[in-house]
């Protein structure tokens, strides 16, 4: 009875921990050289590419809409900037690579024009993680460092004329739901009351229970963030869920502030300050390991290219998703979108542990 979970916070505590140990033993077990990571992370972003251009193609036909940009967006970063360092490895080593770049870039801007016109915040997650990932890529290959104010300039500037053209599109089309200015209005009205009930009822562990929507609330974990919904109906666990209508209540907090607020909201300041030593962790580890690699490769030691580039591609990732969905928009590290963050951390930390195995004691048995 200690195994199954109490409450949404045990629940996401032992899948996360559940998932770290499954990374830790894939990343050891199966053999990541550099051209098996290539292949998966060319394949993922003609993968994601495809099902964003047809989640946008059911989307103008009136067939409905799954926003798969919300889970599996980190994801697809993951998959091009990890593409994108192979590249630079390969190029180091002399190898021709301009159709395999051309490949990337093509695939780069399927999922720009299909991702950033299914979602807004999709659009500025994808922004900021190539910002972020082409300035790991030129650090660890010790290039001359993108942060340039020109080049800072042109990034703001592609960000504008993004948003830009999909405000046009939306009125052009009649289409609301392209319209960057219309998701900034909303924000604009209802993120008010939405601060303040996050505010004055947050307390160090939980939150006042007559603030909640659930009559019986415990005052923690009331399922404001939680992992996907189905995902808990499949294990039949008895935790308060917002489903149907009732997701306009979940709303209030989920889609009107920062993750800062609705992780504090439902768990606690105190559980929050704790999530952000976390996150800060996770990065300064995966740093730490990339510098290792890097010396590694430095070194001519050509066994860790393969963990190095997917390194740069999760922590790309993670990095973008926390600034994301913990300061903008609380929607992307919550339901299924808090299973890829639990899943790119866990693929972060999992570069920390080795297992080696006694060759002699194997040949002996």
């Amino acid at each position: 009875m200690l195994l199954i979970a109490q409450n949404h916070f045990q629940l996401i505590v032992e899948v996360g921990l559940i998932l770290l140990a499954t990374m830790i033993f894939d990343l050891n077990l199966v053999p990541l050289s550099l051209s098996v990571v290539t292949f998966l992370s060319l394949f993922l972003s003609a993968g994601f590419a495809i099902l964003f251009g047809a989640d946008l193609a059911f989307l103008i036909l009136s067939f409905g809409q799954h926003e798969f940009t919300h889970p599996f967006g980190p994801i697809a970063l993951l998959a091009i900037i990890t593409a994108l360092a192979s590249l630079k490895v390969m190029e180091e080593s002399g190898v021709n690579v301009a159709r395999l770049k051309r490949i990337v870039y093509i695939l780069l801007a399927a999922i720009t024009i299909f991702g950033g016109a299914m979602h807004r915040s999709f659009l500025l997650l994808w922004f900021v993680g190539l910002f972020i990932g082409y300035t790991i890529i030129s650090k660890s290959f010790r290039q001359k460092s993108i942060l340039t104010l020109r080049r800072i300039g042109m990034f703001f500037g592609a960000a504008l004329v993004a948003f830009g053209v999909l405000e046009i599109v939306a009125r052009i089309s009649g289409m609301e739901v392209f319209s960057p200015v219309l998701r900034i209005s909303r924000l604009a009205t209802n993120s008010l009351s939405s601060l303040k009930l996050v505010v004055g009822n947050t307390w160090l562990i939980g939150h006042d229970p007559s603030s909640s929507y659930w009559s019986n609330s415990s005052g923690f974990a009331d399922g404001y963030i939680s992992l996907p919904m189905q995902f808990i109906l499949l294990f039949g666990l008895p935790f308060p869920l917002f489903f149907g209508l009732l997701v306009t209540r979940k709303d209030t907090i989920d889609y009107m502030l920062p993750g800062i607020f609705g992780y504090a909201y439902d768990f606690g300041y105190l559980t929050f300050l704790i999530l952000l030593l976390i996150v800060l962790g996770t990065i300064i580890v995966g740093l730490m390991i990339l510098r290792q690699y890097r010396h590694k490769r430095e070194s001519k030691n050509r066994k860790y290219l393969g963990k190095e580039v997917l390194l740069i591609g999760s922590l790309t990732g993670f990095v973008s998703q926390a600034i994301i969905g913990l300061f903008l928009f609380n929607r992307t590290v919550n339901g299924m979108a808090l299973l890829t963050f639990m899943f790119l951390g866990s693929l972060v930390l999992a570069h920390t542990v080795t297992i080696r195995r006694d060759s002699n004691e194997a040949v002996s048995r």
